[in-house]
């Protein structure tokens, strides 16, 4: 699919998108010197090291060396194809692509996830007209009853599946949309032994709530009942662009909020964030009825390093809140508890209490851990009465993997308990000794160092490509040992020509490398402060010139000695008479760098 969307469209979408702009949609960005810098998105970090370059249009972590552009950033976060990328930034950006046919080849290329979240889209507006259509009264009723205002109603896509066994097939089989496509989107269910024409929708008579991605692509739906029957909640299954425990709902809606907030509160279903939202409590996002997983926490955190998670009283809701806190710990994520009153949820107490009481409940909320202590753990009798009581303190201490923070938290329970502190902490010990060593991860580029001159010429030609030229005309790069560098300078001195002095898009040309010491330390080098001074950088340029070139000749005349002596060895004088010419030229050229 790269080959049709023209390469001037894909350089035009990418001289049109920011990379501050972007990277700042998905993560917390803060100004360091000349660049950005944030939690990395890619692995879970306490201390910011993933860093934006405006000036460079790239970002790298110094923490697990992700790095990359505009186009790159949104395939490792969003899972998405080059094509996907483009387009999407397209769109942001009002650059359009120009559409065609497509063969019949180039339609089996089309990514399975395109056309999955297009027959979404399409089914989400079916389900909003079909909600404003006399077929719709009924679920528009459930809605007021349920104080569920038209904004709401707009912003979340609100609509219904009306009574009927094909009226979506039907619709969607109307727009070209293949049946077996629209049971990969999980909108239909195919009756065993019927073929095509035995396929149903999965969703009839039911109120629908589009799951949408972090970029507000519909992903998946959740279909609510609104009578008597069961289940009362009927999702969609899995599928190539929705998986349960790796999204959130309402986050591309809320985000902007959670990110003003500074925390995210947290609610388990579609209608307590949709209540929550109605009431004037934006930054929210709910976990679409399952338990915590830490790429849910991943992918919170993004946004905001704290959250206010919201709790039943009773006993569920107790486990849930032991099931959470792990998470939060081990993601880096400041979590407080908010405990509703017995037989509450969010929606139903917002309703009732109003948006104020909600936020003093919120503004009372606990630390996870303090509550965790004091209630779960402290709250069932002594240590004597109840042995399993210690095993359980011991197990939530051996999940905290922060050593300080561990012997804080080893000391709050020892009192709470009642247990001797050294007791305590000794057990914690004697339980992480014998867990199994987890494998150290590789660090990326170990190896052979790349050569310091000849990196160091690279990097001064990228920060200042207007001092190439310069750099061609020294034919320096024969000069070069490492054959990576010398395609690379090869390839910057073409790419600035090209473009008249500038290179356009830094990450390609080093995104060639493979993973190891030398793109590493090029990105490194690249996302970093510069060292040359504007004022310093020609005589620096031309010094490293001369070092490598009279390396260079060092090397080529020790290798003439050797040649010479075995010519004199063979008696060979017309090889000799040439090879000492030769090595009189490197001594004259030496003595000229020198």
């Amino acid at each position: 699919m790269k080959r049709s969307i023209p390469g001037d469209k894909i350089e035009e979408v990418r001289q049109r998108t920011d990379i501050v702009s972007l990277v700042g949609e998905y993560v917390t960005l803060k100004k360091a010197g000349r660049n950005f810098l944030g939690l990395c998105p890619f692995h879970r970090e306490k201390t910011p090291s993933f860093t934006v370059s405006p000036d460079k249009q790239m970002f790298y972590c110094f923490g697990c060396s992700e790095g990359g552009n505009v186009f790159s950033f949104l395939m490792k976060l969003n899972h998405l194809t080059f094509p996907e990328a483009v387009r999407h930034l397209a769109g942001k950006a009002g650059v359009i692509i120009p559409e065609r046919s497509m063969t019949p080849e180039e339609r089996d290329r089309y990514t399975l996830g395109e056309q999955i979240r297009r027959v979404n889209g399409l089914a989400a507006e079916y389900f909003v007209r079909a909600l404003q259509s006399p077929a719709g009264e009924g679920a528009r009723e459930y809605l007021r009853k349920r104080g569920i205002e038209a904004e709401a109603i707009r912003t979340f896509r609100i609509g219904v599946a009306p009574e009927g066994r094909r009226r979506l097939l039907d619709f969607l089989e109307k727009k070209g949309i293949p049946p077996k496509l629209v049971e990969q989107a999980g909108l239909a269910i195919l009756r065993a032994g019927e073929g095509e024409r035995g396929q149903y929708d999965r969703f009839r008579g039911r109120l629908m709530i589009p799951i949408e991605d972090v970029d507000g692509h519909v992903i998946a739906f959740g279909g609510r009942i609104m009578g008597a029957g069961e289940p009362k909640y009927m999702n969609s299954p899995e599928s190539p662009v929705y998986t349960k425990g790796n999204n959130l709902f309402g986050l591309s809606r809320t985000r902007e909020a959670i990110r003003e907030a500074g925390f995210s509160l947290l609610v388990e279903g579609y209608f307590d964030l949709i209540a929550l939202w109605g009431a004037g409590i934006r930054n929210v996002a709910a976990t679409l009825g399952t338990a915590m997983t830490r790429a849910q926490v991943d992918l919170i955190r993004r946004y905001a390093p704290r959250v206010a998670a919201v709790f039943d009283s009773d006993e569920a809701g107790r486990k849930a809140l032991a099931r959470s806190l792990e998470l939060f710990l081990t993601g880096n994520v400041h979590a407080r508890a908010v405990i509703l009153p017995d037989g509450h949820d969010p929606d139903d107490f917002v309703r009732t209490r109003g948006r104020e009481k909600m936020e003093e409940l919120v503004a009372r909320a606990v630390p996870m851990v303090d509550y965790y202590i004091e209630e779960i753990l402290g709250g069932r009798g002594t240590l004597e009465e109840d042995r399993d009581k210690l095993r359980e303190a011991v197990a939530f201490l051996c999940r905290i993997g922060d050593a300080v923070e561990r012997n804080f938290f080893v000391k709050k329970v020892a009192e709470r308990l009642g247990v001797d502190e050294g007791v305590l902490k000794d057990e914690v010990r004697r339980v992480l000794s014998h867990e199994a060593p987890t494998a150290a991860p590789m660090k990326k580029g170990s190896g052979r160092e790349p050569d310091h001159l000849e990196l160091g010429l690279i990097h001064m030609m990228l920060e200042h490509p207007e001092r190439i030229p310069a750099v061609a005309a020294s034919g320096v790069l024969a000069c070069f040992t490492t054959e990576e560098l010398r395609s690379l300078g090869e390839k910057v001195l073409t790419a600035a020509e090209k473009e008249g002095g500038a290179i356009p898009d830094l990450f390609s040309l080093v995104n060639n490398f493979e993973e190891g010491p030398l793109r590493a330390r090029l990105l490194d080098l690249l996302m970093g402060e510069t060292p040359y001074p504007e004022d310093m950088i020609d005589r620096l340029m031309a010094d490293t010139i001369r070092k490598i070139r009279e390396r260079s000749n060092r090397e080529k005349g020790r290798i003439l000695t050797r040649r010479i002596k075995e010519a004199e060895r063979v008696k060979d004088q017309e090889l000799y008479d040439r090879l000492v010419a030769e090595k009189n030229r490197l001594l004259r050229e030496e003595k000229g760098l020198s």
